[in-house]
């Protein structure tokens, strides 16, 4: 792997995503593709074959990857476009903001709903699913985030699908921030839907998400999608005829996950992607806690992907100039999406090394001391190593 990023000139980036990306997947995006090319059309099916040896699913057993122009809430909103038939009525898990992401596109889309809402710092309760599915059995598709980046908390999704699959309901898991560096096992959860984008764990650019499904479950939904651009059953159409996009491509987009894709498998894949994003974790929750900042989450349900830390309480501190100081020493951190608590969020994943967690600790201590903030060390707690 190259060493470790902070000689960049660019801020780092210390986000869930978009995320720093390494100097060869840039340098892969200063060329330009011909999207009906049948070069391009082979790295596009190149890369289908690739995101499905990640998910350790085969075409012959049906599975296929339909990539969809736009980020990954475009993904996630045309499985639901397309994949929910007229009479389908949605179970949303929802513990953060892009659970209900997920309630404001079913309602846009006019899909019938009910949302089983948990606090943000807790899980969805299996057996609150349970009951709620024996006593509709209208409800046919169960929807979750897998790793909410609202916090960082990582949903059970072996426990929720088992339980979807008991009252034969399809299940959905938007595995945006997950996929690619924590185990998802799909026939143990028992997942028809995962859609996961490109500029997150596999560290590519924007551009682009991708939906993971079987194709027969995907036409299953009817076949009356609820949009034409957001239609991935004519989208995989496409594929299967002439290999292309139905719409104009995002070509560079393409070309840097090429490269992305080939640097993935080079670290190991999602064991050694995942290692690394770990061993960041540890650097930051240690490094955190010296300084006094305290984390959201327990440990027992925080994942390695990224970390929502408690504002201190001291007056001094005002997130908008602590964020900017840390911006001008080339940090980028991201603000709290918290509905109950006031926090500031730090990521671990892109291509960002222990030896960068480090650096942006001491640049926190620093601009701590130019504030005048005022902090006592906490005794650090061992990160719990999760999968879901």
């Amino acid at each position: 792997m190259t060493p470790p990023s902070s000689v960049s000139r660019d801020a780092l980036l210390f986000t869930p995503g978009p995320l720093t990306t390494s100097a060869s997947v840039k340098a892969a995006m200063l060329h330009d593709a011909g999207s009906w090319h049948f070069e391009f059309n082979g790295r596009v099916r190149w890369i289908r074959e690739q995101l499905l040896a990640v998910a350790e699913l085969s075409a012959e057993d049906g599975w296929t990857v339909i990539p969809l122009q736009g980020s990954g809430t475009f993904g996630v909103e045309a499985m639901f476009a397309t994949a929910i038939p007229a009479a389908g009525k949605v179970c949303v898990l929802a513990n953060g903001a892009y659970g209900e992401r997920m309630v404001l596109m079913l309602q846009h889309l006019g899909i019938t709903h009910v949302v089983l809402r948990s606090a943000e710092d807790a899980v969805p309760d299996a057996d609150r699913l349970e009951l709620t599915l024996a006593a509709d059995p209208a409800i046919t598709h169960v929807a979750c985030v897998h790793c909410e980046t609202t916090t960082g908390i990582l949903n059970p999704i072996d426990e929720i699908g088992r339980t979807a699959k008991r009252h034969c309901c399809v299940f959905i898991v938007d595995a945006m921030s997950s996929f690619g560096a924590i185990p998802i096992d799909f026939p143990a959860a028992g997942i028809d839907f995962l859609i996961s984008s490109a500029n997150k764990c596999l560290a590519g650019v924007p551009g682009f998400s991708f939906v993971i499904t079987r194709r027969e479950a995907l036409l299953r939904g009817g076949g009356q999608a609820r949009s034409l651009s957001l239609d991935l059953a004519d989208q995989l159409r496409g594929f299967e005829k002439n290999g292309q996009f139905r719409y104009t491509p995002p070509t560079h987009a393409l070309l840097a996950f090429e490269q992305a894709l080939r640097e993935f498998w080079n670290e190991g894949g999602v064991a050694g992607r995942g290692a690394r994003y770990w061993r960041n974790h540890v650097a930051l929750i240690g490094g955190m806690a010296r300084l006094g900042f305290r984390p959201f989450l327990p440990p027992a349900v925080q994942s390695c992907i990224i970390t929502a830390f408690h504002s201190p309480a001291d007056p001094q501190f005002d997130f908008g100039e602590f964020y900017h100081r840390l911006s001008r020493r080339g940090f980028i951190i991201y603000p709290g999406k918290l509905t109950q608590a006031d926090t500031f969020r730090i990521g671990n994943i892109g291509h960002l090394f222990e030896a960068d967690i480090v650096a942006l600790v001491h640049a926190i201590e620093v601009t701590l001391h130019e504030l005048g903030v005022s902090l006592s060390p906490l005794a650090s707690v061992a990160p719990v190593k999760i999968t879901a």
